[in-house]
């Protein structure tokens, strides 16, 4: 119901704030019209884990079967396709005609499971279209942006996204292609370990207490409500090539990403196009690919490596593509632990440790987010002094994480071994 409830808001307010449709109407279309990208068979996968192998094959195989009608019709009539984007119809199709064989044909525990599987599926394609709707929110609503703040917070760091900018323009288009599939592949590394964690839902008839699909999807609902609150577009667009507006308005504050960092100046708050998302503190990104090295660590050693390569890779994109300062990462790693750990005591009940591991990291989040905010310009100034502070704050969460989280594995307990038998008088 609170998702619901979530969805209807939403909606409402890209009604009336962008003048456009929000998810729940965009999702619905895509029952008919052909859907944008986005992670349909993504869903349709973490659906299936409820299923045997055979119901699995039988349900890919419908999925594919409508797509490809759907594709023969849209040819035969001509249709434009958005994006030249023809499949995933299908899996939608598939997902909702098993949530109503749980309604009609399922009673009991199954039905529980058959619809908690269709509804992990459906979140995950629903999550995207908010994410799209909220994004769209920000820019509509906050002709403001930040960025000089950051900016001038990042010389603390010492400019990290100018230099990383030049290093992967540097690599050439080998490492530029390979960062962007990376950066735009990252809901498929979030699924196949997703899969990893649910590969025995259909045996043992019941979900894990914790997986990192809950976790992706809380951090992607709470993380706009801060876009609102410090709207910030990039070091690419505010100091960068930039957004162009209508009659070719060059938005950036100066052209200078990535060869020149930024002068220091007092900031302050500076127009902006209404169509760029306001999305980079914190860096989103960088939470979720860091929720994906937390949960690939139990994983077999490919996947403890695949959680790694993306998180390094994702922090190299998020930087060398200009869409996040340095600063931004820092609070995405530590807005994700926090999140992380809420996730984990709201599953194994609430004690004194995660009360207090959660009241630390958001502890630490809002005082970053507040330093960058009214503190820029002493810590440009000071950057031996508030470079450390930053990473030690950062550090300090995740040794915090680590130590508290390491706590709360169950210990083993040795085996008791039988007294000798007495000697035979």
């Amino acid at each position: 119901m609170a998702t619901l409830g979530f969805l209807i808001t939403l909606e409402i307010a890209a009604r009336r704030y962008c003048g456009v449709p929000g998810p729940m109407t965009n999702q619905a279309k895509e029952v008919i019209f052909a859907p944008k990208p986005g992670p349909l068979y993504g869903g349709l996968a973490l659906m299936t884990v409820v299923l045997p192998w055979r119901q699995r094959f039988i349900a890919a195989g419908a999925a594919i079967g409508i797509d490809v009608v759907f594709v023969l019709v849209r040819w035969a009539v001509d249709a434009q396709v958005a994006d030249g984007h023809f499949f995933g119809n299908g899996a939608l199709w598939v997902m909702l005609g098993y949530g109503v064989i749980a309604v009609t044909r399922r009673t009991g525990g199954e039905r529980v499971l058959l619809l908690k599987g269709v509804g992990l599926g459906l979140l995950l394609v629903a999550a995207r279209k908010t994410g799209d709707t909220w994004l769209l929110i920000t820019a509509k609503t906050r002709p403001a942006v930040l960025d000089p703040y950051v900016a001038t917070a990042d010389h603390a760091l010492g400019n990290p996204s100018w230099l990383m900018g030049r290093i992967v323009g540097a690599t050439g288009p080998i490492g530029t292609h390979l960062l962007g599939w990376v950066y735009a592949q990252l809901a498929v590394a979030a699924i196949v370990v997703a899969l990893y964690q649910l590969r025995n839902v259909a045996v043992e008839r019941r979900f894990p207490r914790h997986h990192l699909v809950r976790t992706f999807l809380v951090i992607g609902l709470l993380g706009p409500g801060i876009y609102m609150i410090f709207p910030v577009v990039g070091p690419v667009f505010a100091y960068g090539p930039g957004a162009s507006g209508t009659g070719g308005v060059h938005w950036a504050v100066a052209n200078l990403w990535p060869h020149t960092p930024p002068p220091l100046h007092t900031p302050h708050p500076v127009p902006y196009d209404g169509i760029t998302p306001r999305n980079c503190m914190p860096s989103l990104h960088t939470a979720w690919a860091t929720a994906i090295f937390i949960h690939s660590r139990k994983g077999p050693r490919i996947l403890r490596f695949a959680g790694t390569f993306w998180l390094i890779a994702t922090l190299c994109a998020t930087l060398g593509f200009g869409y996040h300062y340095g600063v931004d990462l820092v609070a995405g790693v530590v807005f994700s632990l926090t999140i992380e750990a809420g996730m984990r005591s709201l599953d194994r009940g609430w004690d004194r440790s995660g009360i207090q591991l959660v009241a630390y990291g958001a502890t630490v989040f809002t005082a970053l987010v507040v330093s960058y905010r009214y503190l820029p310009m002493e810590m440009a100034e000071h950057p031996w002094v508030f470079g450390p502070l930053l990473i030690l704050a950062m550090t300090s969460v995740v040794y915090g994480y680590v130590r508290t989280t390491r706590q709360w594995e169950p210990k083993a307990v040795p085996a008791r071994q039988p007294e000798p038998l007495p000697e035979p008088v």
